[in-house]
């Protein structure tokens, strides 16, 4: 096996720069919620990741150390879940990393170390542990665009040499399948010199292994095990799973002898391309890079901290080996976002919401051009894809809202950029879904000829963004005409109109700018509660109008053309902060509604009615703060201090990142996925809105 020597840096980023690091307070977590124990994320720009606890359990069926993105109809695999890492001491005595009993045979284990400190340095975990008066270093890191992650140990004091010894386990599934999935035999093991190779069936994605030490070995000798996964049992799912290993290597460990171990799903050739240090080294270099590309006003702190966050979400989509080469074939590339980590695959809302904050606010302006035509091929009768499910290359188009932020999202773009050419190109397809619209199309969107506002709705299909549907059951529905769906409308029509007056003539662009005119005239004539002084969330519903007081009222007055009056924003306002702001975002219902639910928790059933009834969203944050700003624009101070809260939850759920959502009442707790796009790029876009400004600065990203 090769041993690691040390090798001279050769990347451009200066040595001098100090690293934006994150350190968390390491305690027990042992029993009590699973959901409330730190976690940690590491991904390649693919889709795929490494993710789990701080302290070392595995709780989720998605916790492991190598999860790869690969073609459909795969998509996105659980190729590495686990290791156990046992030091033998100078003494005799061995030392486990981590704690998980299952696979570190506390029969042979004299203790487990301690871990002294964990941190994020430029977004990548990092553990110290004391093992008997011995202090290690635990690093892990996946290289940009390769479904391969590295474990770098290093020993950083004591004296002697530590016999390092590690033991794969794994359960080749879908990272989404149940771990209870029969994983049938144990996968066959192959080797050939310092290469191992896991092979579960002729058709199957193969796990390369390779361990980089001094004096390093591999035995054979196969161990199977039950995990138990505690968050899944509280989740409501199937929680008992089998893994497999084939063996365990060994290797010293000594101050200036580092120990990695690879693992991958890549050919040989690319593995061995980067040594260890090497793939920590670019990895260094790339995420310099993305600092001090994005806007200056998040080039340090928290602000930079949420570019290296942001960067884990705009992906390559792997899975669908057409985009790549439709893309490739017109001079671009194919991009698109990952809604969430675990779970979420790329959703069309999600990906037009957030890519102000994820792609123009860091720089990565190219990127986000080539998202917005990758998603323009997906257009189908005046819709794009509400998303594409995991390991399929169709897409699902039950949205009434995902083409209207496409509208938005295409703005933000061209004021960044000035890219009339996509502009030009996407112009027809943007009137066609214009036109679909005004005609009508799937699932019961269209305009209503009375009245010129926009409705939807079809039975047993949820197509807003309060989207929990459970069985049959749709549990927020709101067919009829919704409000934030006639503010997308209205700036849609509006944008349009512009467009087409720039690129065409005048004379063309009248007719939106008439239907935009109607549609904004009976919005305000008929959505307006004056029984509570602030939006119907819905009128012409299948219960008549609802009263329910929601956050999506706020989104009338933050889109660059708003719909509400501006008469009534301050009024709006007042009461959505008075009844749904937090410190974390806004409660997506009152507290006193009949249906409000104060905690996301439980099964599939109990989880998703509350999912849309009280709990908090942080991504509306961004447009609550848009609407203030435009309300009150001399009170930039106390726009910002409504960040101050989110900063916070940066230390805690997933350490450096932004969860999906939170309870409705205090203290707050993170849920649902443990990384969230739109959540991170409304806190990134909203840092660089509220800061303060400048006579002589940079054009700002509107």
């Amino acid at each position: 096996m090769p041993e690691v020597t040390p090798e001279p840096r050769y990347f451009r980023a200066p040595e001098n720069v100090p690293p934006i690091v994150r350190k968390v307070q390491c305690q027990s977590e042992r029993g009590g919620d699973p959901h409330l124990r730190k976690e940690w994320l590491v991904t390649n720009g693919l889709g795929g990741y490494a993710s789990g606890t701080v302290a070392g359990p595995v709780t989720r069926r998605y916790h492991g150390l190598l999860i790869a993105a690969l073609p459909s109809p795969f998509g996105r695999m659980m190729m590495l879940n686990a290791l156990s890492e046992q030091m033998r001491l100078p003494d005799g005595r061995r030392i486990a990393l981590g704690g998980e009993e299952w696979i570190n045979e506390l029969r042979r284990i004299d203790a487990i170390a301690n871990l002294v400190e964990f941190r994020l340095e430029n977004g990548l975990p990092v553990w110290v542990f004391d093992a008997g008066g011995f202090i290690i270093e635990r690093r892990i890191l996946m290289p940009y665009r390769q479904n391969t992650t590295h474990i770098l140990y290093r020993l950083l004091e004591g004296e002697g040499t530590l016999r390092l010894g590690l033991r794969p386990a794994a359960q080749f599934r879908s990272h989404d399948a149940p771990v209870s999935v029969a994983s049938g035999r144990p996968a066959d093991l192959y080797v050939s010199g310092d290469q191992y190779e896991l092979i579960a069936g002729p058709d199957k994605p193969r796990l390369r292994l390779q361990l980089y030490g001094s004096r390093s070995a591999f035995t054979a000798d196969r161990h199977s095990a039950t995990l138990v996964y505690a968050a899944e049992h509280s989740r409501g799912y199937d929680f008992v799973g089998e893994l497999h290993s084939p063996g365990f290597f060994r290797a010293d460990l000594e101050v200036d002898k580092p120990v990695s171990l690879v693992a991958s799903t890549e050919g040989w050739e690319t593995i061995r391309a980067l040594s260890p240090r090497d793939a920590l080294n670019a990895e260094q270099d790339r995420r310099f890079f993305l600092i001090n590309g994005a806007h200056r006003e998040v080039r340090t702190g928290v602000g930079a901290e949420l570019v290296l966050a942001a960067d884990q979400f705009i992906i390559t989509p792997v899975g669908r080996v057409e985009d790549a080469a439709r893309s490739r074939a017109a001079g671009d590339e194919a991009r698109t976002v990952i809604a969430g980590y675990h779970w979420f695959t790329d959703w069309g809302r999600d990906t037009m919401i957030s890519l102000e904050g994820l792609a123009l606010a860091t720089g990565r302006r190219m990127e986000a051009g080539w998202i917005l035509r990758t998603f323009s091929y997906y257009i189908r009768d005046g819709l794009i894809p509400n998303m594409f499910p995991e390991g399929e290359t169709e897409g699902l188009y039950h949205t009434a809202d995902a083409t209207l932020w496409y509208f938005h999202a295409l703005h933000r773009y061209i004021q960044a950029t000035d890219d009339r050419a996509t502009l030009r190109l996407l112009l027809p397809k943007l009137r066609d879904v214009i036109e679909h619209h005004l005609r009508g199309t799937r699932f019961g969107i269209g305009v209503d000829p009375a009245d010129g506002l926009l409705k939807q709705g079809a039975p047993g299909y949820q197509l807003t963004w309060m989207d929990a549907k459970v069985g049959d059951w749709v549990v927020t529905p709101r067919r009829g005409k919704a409000v934030e769906i006639n503010a997308l409308w209205y700036n849609a029509l509006r944008l349009c109109a512009r467009w087409v007056e720039e690129e065409y003539e005048p004379t063309q662009a009248r007719k939106y700018d008439e239907h935009a005119e109607r549609a904004r005239e009976s919005f305000n004539r008929r959505f307006w509660y004056a029984g509570g002084g602030y939006l119907y969330d819905v009128v012409d519903g299948e219960n008549g109008d609802d009263a329910s007081l929601r956050p999506n009222q706020i989104i009338a007055i933050s889109l660059d053309s708003p719909i509400l009056h501006r008469d009534k924003w301050a009024r709006v306002i007042q009461v959505v902060r008075e009844h749904l702001l937090t410190p974390v975002g806004l409660r997506s219902l009152a507290p006193g509604s009949p249906d409000y639910k104060p905690k996301y928790y439980g099964d599939l059933r109990a989880r998703d009615a509350a999912y849309h009834q009280g709990t908090v969203w942080t991504w509306l944050l961004g447009h609550f703060i848009d609407a203030w700003l435009k309300t009150y624009p001399d009170r930039r101070a106390e726009a910002r201090e409504f960040l101050s809260g989110c900063e916070t939850t940066l230390q805690e759920g997933c350490i450096g990142n932004v969860s999906e959502i939170f309870d409705a009442d205090p203290p707050f707790t993170q849920r649902g996925c443990i990384a969230q796009a739109w959540s991170v790029a409304e806190l990134l876009r909203s840092c660089i809105t509220t800061a303060e400004r400048e006579a002589e600065e940079e054009p700002e990203i509107p």
